[in-house]
């Protein structure tokens, strides 16, 4: 069980891996896998139905999935789709409709499918069609009818494989001119001479024959009778030539004189080489190319030294594998032929020496390619005969990934070299560069890339136009190079852009892959030449400066053109935006102008807390919270005296006042004349009195009097305030204007919102006509009982003073009477 669910979720997650949305009810999926350029690689996905693509889509890449049908609306919608590949995916069935709606279609390709049968009636709308690739599918011959009668643009064709076996003529009517034409044939058994033949002109032509070389000479030679022509490239692939027989097809090429042949994937004898040699002589043939060659002889090719070859201008073998490596005779034995070739190439067929003997039968080599061999220094040094300029019209030479160490060996090989202007030294075993070296005058293009070079001396010649030291191990470059057109430092270790005053001619510049941080405007100035620059696949670090400079700089104004693309150029740091190309960079104001922002920003929270304080100020706030801290601080020291007293007397103390008095200085003649005398000191019951019998003196509280000398102002007021059954508010204009008074006040007032007082305990007395609206707006509570409140008005009429008294005593006593 535990298995099973394993490889559950292992097929869940292939599953999800390869992009597809779920489909639960059998409908077709979708794949948005596309680019910026409208290319959508659908590969791979393990699609069974041509998934969902948008209309938009130029290229579309459905190769090696599971399709088996194209119905006729599986592509219906993509009229502007220029390739589609249907590669390896298995198609058995396609609708005729099917690529109807895909007029703007330049390319398909059906190859490694299993269609059994070819349809016209696929192609009849694709007049646009300029690529068909139909290779190895089981179909055993084109059809009927013409297949391809409509496809007037198609300019590359490939068809065939294993199982075709039959051409006629008119297969390929309609097709008038081909670039290219690729026909796999190994198995066929039945060719209508001309079948091939109605193409003209023809560019080039790739042929896989195994079969009829090897069973049907006749077969072949009309195949190849078709398709040679003296300017059209023959290419053969998958041959085994062994004995005279086997090259007998090609006298119908030698007879139309062919010029250029190739051969790939082939097993050769050495009896095959002689008699192809022998059919070839004073054919006018110019290039002979070979790719992966087995050489089954012992390279005894004598018999072919009388040959005329003279017209053979290009020789290029690679991958060569000689079966019998120990009884293979030297190279001697093409001497007849070696003579004429200007351009011969042998690569990676594991030469390890060239004698010098066989050097100086290439008289009139111009071009010398032996890279990817098993040359050394001592080796090539034979095969140079020792730098005595034997190749003395040689002018390009490539060595390059050869066991070659000594830099200084292969510029006194090549000294004497009068016309070398290419040297291709690279991939090699380059570890360190000698401070002078030889080199020709005329050379003008060297390549020592992928070496393990660290420093550069002046060894490198002056005269260099085109210089590539790409992924080496440098970390700098300063050496003077006069004129110098292109400078390859790719995949080096360099931390900035070389000086450009060292490269005064300099054009292009290719500095990919280093570790490169940046680069200014003053860096490309110093280059005053400079027109194309490759600096993408750095770690640049992407500051306000340098997302700028590229994005304002280079992409809209400067000289230099970045080369290799904006998508090149991605955020390394800061850490936020790795991996986040510099042209879509955005950075704020905060991150690239600090100084101002910070400026800025001290300036408006300047100006913000000036006009908040101002605020404040007009609404008291700061009135509110200093009398706020002075209440809670004197509250807390009244809190500790009361605790003092329960604890020692054990009961809670009672008021000693009957009331505290607020005034006004300028009124204590009124308080200390009238209110004082007419509360505190005994009086006579007189006959109008409603309190006959009953008065006793009242105890006031006057801060003049009775505050502790010594003690905190606040605490003397909370002291007053706490012991006095009543606060009575002496009110007037002297009371609202008096600076001693109004702090007074304000301890009183905030007493009045402890959760112990109330309204009924203020006792408010106007000496004067006093309005509300004169009492200061912060004074909110006192401003609320004159609203709420009755309060007694000092009378102007002497008649009704007694009223006035007999008022205020009735109030100061209420609790009293409260209490009885």
């Amino acid at each position: 069980m535990v298995q099973m669910t394993n490889l559950y979720f292992t097929l869940l997650f292939v599953y999800l891996c390869r992009g597809q949305r779920s489909n639960p009810d059998g409908e077709r999926s979708s794949c948005d896998h596309c680019d910026q350029w409208l290319t959508c690689n659908c590969s791979h996905g393990g699609f069974t139905r041509v998934p969902i693509v948008t209309g938009r889509a130029l290229t579309l890449d459905l190769s090696f999935n599971d399709i088996t049908v194209v119905t006729s609306e599986d592509l219906t919608g993509h009229r502007r789709l220029r390739v589609l590949s249907l590669h390896g995916n298995g198609v058995a069935t396609i609708h005729p409709s099917a690529f109807d709606s895909l007029w703007s279609l330049e390319e398909l390709d059906l190859s490694d499918n299993q269609l059994t049968a070819l349809n016209d009636k696929w192609f009849r709308r694709l007049e646009a069609l300029q690529k068909l690739n139909l290779l190895n599918n089981p179909y055993s011959c084109l059809g009927s009818r013409p297949v391809f009668r409509r496809l007037v643009r198609l300019r590359r064709l490939a068809l065939g494989g294993p199982a075709l076996e039959k051409l006629k003529r008119g297969d390929l009517s309609g097709v008038t001119e081909l670039d290219e034409l690729t026909v796999h044939g190994n198995n066929l058994t039945s060719y209508e001479s001309g079948a091939l033949g109605d193409v003209w002109p023809l560019g080039r032509v790739t042929l896989s024959l195994h079969g009829p070389f090897l069973k049907n000479t006749t077969l072949a030679s009309a195949v190849l009778a078709d398709v040679t022509y003296p300017e059209t490239p023959l290419v053969l692939e998958d041959l085994h030539l062994i004995g005279n027989e086997s090259v007998q097809p090609f006298r119908e090429s030698a007879r139309r004189r062919v010029r250029k042949m190739a051969f790939n994937n082939i097993l050769v004898s050495d009896e095959a080489i002689v008699n192809f040699l022998v059919v070839m002589d004073g054919v006018p043939l110019t290039s002979l190319f070979m790719d992966g060659v087995t050489l089954t002889g012992e390279g005894r090719w004598e018999g072919a030294k009388q040959t005329d070859l003279k017209s053979i201008d290009e020789f290029f073998v690679r991958n060569v594998v000689v079966l019998n490596i120990f009884k293979f005779a030297s190279l001697l034995q093409l001497g007849f032929m070696l003579k004429y070739p200007r351009k011969v190439s042998v690569i990676n067929s594991r030469v390890y020496v060239m004698p010098c003997n066989t050097s100086h039968l290439l008289s009139s080599l111009q071009y010398l390619d032996l890279s990817d061999n098993l040359l050394t220094d001592l080796t090539l040094a034979e095969t140079m005969c020792n730098g005595d300029g034997t190749m003395k019209d040689l002018r390009v030479l490539n060595v390059s990934g050869n066991a070659l160490k000594s830099l200084l060996t292969v510029s006194r090989q090549v000294t004497k070299l009068s016309k070398l202007t290419h040297l291709d030294i690279s991939r090699t075993g380059y570890s360190s560069m000698p401070e002078a070296c030889s080199w020709p005058s005329t050379l003008r293009y060297l390549n020592i890339s992928g070496a393990k070079l660290t420093t550069i001396t002046p060894c490198l010649p002056q005269t260099l136009e085109v210089l590539d030291l790409s992924y080496n191990d440098l970390k700098a470059f300063l050496l003077i190079m006069p004129v110098l057109r292109e400078l390859h430092l790719s995949g080096n270790k360099l931390l900035k852009l070389p000086p450009g005053w060292l490269f005064p001619n300099l054009q292009t510049l290719t500095i990919q892959a280093n570790t490169l941080n940046r680069f200014n405007r003053a860096d490309l100035q110093s280059y005053r030449r400079l027109q194309d620059l490759r600096a993408g696949q750095n770690k640049f670090a992407c500051s306000c400066d340098f997302v700028y400079f590229l994005k304002s700089g280079i992409k809209g104004g400067e000289d230099v053109h970045l080369a290799d693309g904006e998508e090149s150029y991605v955020c390394d740091s800061p850490l936020y935006l790795q991996g986040e190309p510099v042209g879509q960079v955005q950075l704020s104001i905060v991150v690239c102008q600090r100084v101002l922002f910070v400026s800025v920003s001290c300036g408006v929270a300047l100006f913000v807390g000036i006009l908040l304080c101002v605020l404040l100020w007009r609404l008291h706030a700061f009135w509110y919270v200093k009398m706020t801290w002075a209440w809670l601080r004197a509250k807390r020291s009244s809190m500790r005296r009361r605790r003092r007293r329960r604890d020692r007397t054990g009961s809670e103390e009672l008021p000693s006042y009957d009331a505290f008095v607020s005034y006004s200085e300028r009124d204590a003649s009124w308080v200390e004349n009238f209110l004082v005398p007419e509360l505190e000191e005994p009086r006579e019951n007189d006959e109008d009195s409603v309190d006959q019998g009953t008065l006793r003196p009242l105890t006031l509280c006057l801060h003049k009097r009775d505050f502790l000398p010594g003690h905190w102002i606040v605490d003397n007021i909370m002291s007053a305030m706490e012991r006095s059954r009543r606060t009575v508010f002496v009110l007037s204009e002297n009371f609202v204007q008096s600076d001693w008074c109004r702090y007074e006040l304000d301890f009183s007032h905030f007493q009045l919102f402890d959760g112990n007082a109330g309204g009924d305990e203020a006792i408010l007395i106007l000496l004067e006509p006093l309005s509300k609206d004169d009492i200061p707006k912060r004074f909110c509570k006192l401003r609320k009982l004159m609203s709420s409140t009755t309060y007694l008005e000092w009378p102007r009429d002497e008649e009704r003073i007694g009223e006035f008294w007999r008022s205020l005593r009735h109030a100061l006593r209420g609790e009293d009477q409260n209490d009885d």
